[in-house]
């Protein structure tokens, strides 16, 4: 089959690898017929992810057709679904609670020993995304092997179409949960900082959970003007000062609630930022946190902080004191999926949710990696590529 591998910084490549093959009885065999690409993805296109090797396929945004099943598989051939990036079993302790996002068997012991240094427990599995998380296969491929098939992939109803329903897989629920994380009141003010994907599903999901209003900031303006047109308020970090900008906005007091939808690689010439860019580029830090540090320092007294975007290692100068004083609550994780499929898939279905609008590029499979380099170097015109293989 043809697939996307990684084979280092800004070289991923289109190859002839082996058919994927049922190794276990829960599995199935998908055959793909959309992928995406997730701006999580740039962070491994950009080697910002360790345990990369080459020859790894990429993707975790994907939805197709079964093909295969093993004995202990709930699929039937010919169904169509979307599979979940996190790899859950459905029966450990945290599956049992719906933190799928958090299972402890779905990644292999000998590769879970070195997300267990990281972190302190082991990452669950998820697809395409380095052998921190397991090793596994990733969608962007014609086919998929997909582990624990009776948990993970939801069966879509003919009549929706893959695009409607392909980013159920991931940044769908990755921005309700992150809304949700906010716990919304009524006469809320959020502030969502990031307009790409991600950024706009957590924008939509604010305002349908009943934020009186929803701040976006970016500085694409393609990206703002999105994010207007889903009612939210817009600032572009590039012509005022957000946390004075968002001062005044909310009468001194502060948003409410704040999501950062940016993660790891955060943009900029604030002087922190620069510090960070230097850091990382000569090895002595991870990630660039300058809008962990805002969302922290801009949202209000006892106020909410929700971090869906992607963090991977160590920060320094962190504002704990900003935090701690504040009495701000936070929440952060890798989306549970799992969790959110059903309610998600019947919104979509009865158009309370729109989902295609973000789509800004569709191209054959075999473009794979024009897509990312498109992606990574024209972010206000790209918001989204769909591939689809054949």
């Amino acid at each position: 089959m043809r697939a996307l591998t990684w084979h280092g910084k800004h070289d991923v490549r289109m190859e002839t690898v082996p058919d994927p093959q049922i190794v276990n009885p829960r599995d199935a065999i998908i055959k793909v017929t959309s992928t995406a690409i997730c701006g999580s993805d740039l962070h491994l296109y950009d080697s910002y992810i360790p345990t990369l090797q080459r020859g790894d396929i990429l993707g975790h945004e994907f939805m197709g057709e079964v093909v295969e099943t093993g004995p202990g598989s709930t699929l039937e051939k010919g169904q169509r679904v979307v599979v979940p990036f996190v790899i859950a079993c459905g029966q450990c302790f945290f599956c049992e609670h719906q933190q799928y996002s958090a299972c402890d068997n779905s990644n292999p012991a000998e590769k879970a020993d070195m997300s267990e240094v990281l972190y302190g427990y082991p990452m669950t599995g998820a697809f395409g995304y380095s052998h921190l998380t397991g090793g596994y296969a990733g969608g962007q491929a014609e086919f998929v092997r997909v582990p624990y098939s009776d948990v993970g992939p939801i069966v879509i109803p003919y009549g929706l179409e893959d695009d409607k329903v392909l980013f159920l897989s991931d940044i769908l629920p990755t921005g309700w949960m992150a809304a949700e994380n906010c716990e919304i009141e009524p006469g809320d003010t959020v502030a969502v900082w990031g307009c790409g994907p991600v950024g706009q599903f957590a924008i939509q999901s604010a305002l349908i959970m009943g934020a009186h209003r929803v701040i976006a900031i970016d500085h694409h303006s393609h990206r703002l003007a999105l994010a207007k047109s889903m009612g939210a308020e817009i600032i572009n970090y590039h012509d005022v000062k957000v946390r004075e900008a968002l001062t005044e906005m909310t009468g001194g007091i502060g948003p409410d609630a704040v999501i950062d939808a940016v993660g790891m690689e955060s943009h900029g010439f604030t002087i922190d930022n620069i510090l960070d860019a230097v850091k990382t580029t000569v090895k002595l830090g991870t990630d660039r946190t300058h809008v962990l540090r805002e969302v922290i320092m801009a949202c209000r007294k006892g106020g909410r902080v929700s971090i869906p975007g992607v963090y991977g290692g160590m920060a320094d100068k962190f504002p704990i004191g900003a935090l701690m004083e504040k009495g701000l609550s936070v929440k952060t994780g890798q989306t549970h999926v799992q969790k959110y499929l059903p309610q998600l898939l019947e919104m979509i279905g009865e158009g309370k949710i729109d989902t295609t609008y973000i789509i800004s590029h569709r191209l054959p499979l075999e473009d794979a990696p024009k897509g990312y380099k498109m992606f990574k170097e024209q972010q206000n015109e790209v918001t989204k590529v769909v591939l689809k293989p054949d």
